[in-house]
């Protein structure tokens, strides 16, 4: 009985610290990533320099630091590698740009069983219709300017038309150009294990307008609390060139 009465609020601080008190540190060379605190156990994974990590507790245990990757795989990584964050990671429910446009419809809901690891994403508008034009967010490296995401998604580039800027937030504006960023789910192969299930039985059907088209993209708006914690249309239900 007691439980029932608790405010929920109070059982999600204590289910959930690692929200509140999270900080980063970034890979200064080379290091793998470790099942267990000792340079015996077997490697997990490979990190490479400037690679970001959330720590899953601040405080080291025999030189190795207890971290979370970007893609959430979690292991030891020797202290040594790491130059540790002077301040914590602003708490994920950082307000978005505001004031926000008014929602859109036609979004397609079922989209959202197919992002890989959602709990990420912190949502601000369910259904969103921007405009804008596709920029290159490759440097000329792939020739749909999309980067190709190991989980299989686009990582687009889209530079807003004026009415929408208030959409990018400072994540956008230090590590993606000042773009909105936007990801098509499932678009490309998927070479990332545990995001396979996320993809599996599914087909995308949105069409990719080539760089320099402008277009309406529809979809969620959401932030990525990894990474710079940016700005993303994520998932995208839709893109239509637009003059």
């Amino acid at each position: 009985m007691y439980l029932l009465r608790t405010p929920i609020w109070i059982l999600l601080l204590l289910a959930c610290p690692l929200l509140l008190s999270a900080q980063q540190a970034t890979v200064n060379r080379n290091a793998n990533l470790r099942r267990d605190p000792t340079t015996s156990s077997p490697v997990v994974e490979h990190l490479p320099k400037g690679a970001r990590l959330d720590l899953v507790d601040e405080n080291p245990d025999g030189g190795f630091y207890h971290v979370r990757t970007e893609e959430d795989q979690v292991g030891w990584v020797t202290s040594k590698a790491l130059t540790i964050s002077k301040t914590p990671l602003a708490p994920p429910s950082a307000p978005p740009p505001s004031p926000l446009p008014p929602p859109a419809t036609g979004c397609d809901s079922s989209l959202q069983s197919h992002v890989y690891h959602p709990t990420r994403l912190i949502v601000n508008l369910q259904c969103i219709a921007v405009t804008g034009t596709i920029v290159d967010a490759t440097a000329g490296k792939e020739p749909d300017g999309v980067r190709h995401e190991p989980d299989g998604d686009t990582h687009g580039w889209l530079k807003l038309d004026p009415e929408f800027q208030n959409l990018v937030n400072a994540g956008n504006k230090s590590d993606e150009g000042g773009n909105l960023v936007f990801e098509i789910v499932c678009r490309f192969p998927v070479i990332q294990a545990d995001a396979k299930a996320a993809c599996q039985g599914y087909t995308d059907h949105v069409t990719l307008p080539p760089v320099g088209s402008h277009v309406r993209i529809l979809g969620t708006y959401v932030q990525d609390t990894f990474h710079g914690q940016w700005m993303e249309i994520h998932p995208v239900t839709s893109i239509t060139v637009i003059p």
